[in-house]
């Protein structure tokens, strides 16, 4: 009711805002909004930055708070030139990376010359493994980085495995714009609370990973 009649004050006869209605975005005298809803909500709840570093690595943050994390892949550059970006999976808190996987990969191509490609990632995929999984591709030139995202759905869960997405975008070979695409899950009932991401040879020089959970409905 308070609503209503605050928007009713600042309208004028024909259904049309006042000039002074609203201020700065807001709509003047309305003080609760508590009864609408929107979409789900990323919480950024941490934020590394690559510094010749060997891994990226979040060990704490991963729990229960939320039912699904994302982490966001900015400008990754490798020192070594031509690498895969991995990803794995610890539930012990990061001591050990070798959760036992399950994953499918495929890729799209293109490069400067329009020579373009599409294929299943044959033996970038891991049956039952626990080795680190192929995530993207990149080159070292200085223009080169990868970017994109991975999601991890209810790493709590002390029932169900735990999946995940990631796709990516890389620059490499100097000339190929370079698409992956991975799917997955840890083939664990144990919860998953720390992931690491790395090269496979060399250092990440430079770029930003931030991991967000996704509010509750």
């Amino acid at each position: 009711m308070s609503i209503a009649l605050s928007l009713g004050n600042n309208l004028t006869t024909g259904g049309v805002f006042k000039a002074d209605a609203v201020n700065n975005t807001s709509v003047n005298n309305v003080t609760d909004f508590a009864g609408l809803t929107g979409g789900a909500t990323l919480i950024l709840l941490s934020t590394q930055t690559a510094s010749a570093s060997a891994s990226i690595s979040f060990t704490s943050g991963i729990d229960s708070t939320y039912d699904e994390y994302v982490f966001k892949f900015i400008n990754l550059h490798p020192a070594n030139n031509d690498v895969v970006f991995e990803t794995n999976f610890s539930s012990d808190g990061g001591s050990n990376y070798n959760v036992t996987k399950t994953t499918t990969n495929f890729e799209a191509t293109h490069d400067e010359s329009g020579t373009s490609g599409f294929k299943y990632g044959t033996g970038d995929d891991i049956a039952q493994g626990t080795g680190y999984q192929r995530t993207g591709l990149v080159g070292n030139d200085n223009d080169e980085s990868v970017c994109g995202e991975l999601y991890l759905f209810s790493p709590s869960s002390l029932t169900f495995v735990k999946h995940f997405i990631a796709r990516t975008q890389g620059y490499y070979g100097g000339a190929f714009a370079w698409s992956n695409f991975m799917a997955g899950y840890c083939n664990t009932t144990s919860a998953i609370n720390a992931i690491d991401f790395k090269m496979s040879s060399g250092n990440i020089d430079d770029g930003i990973i931030k991991m967000y959970g996704v509010a509750k409905s």
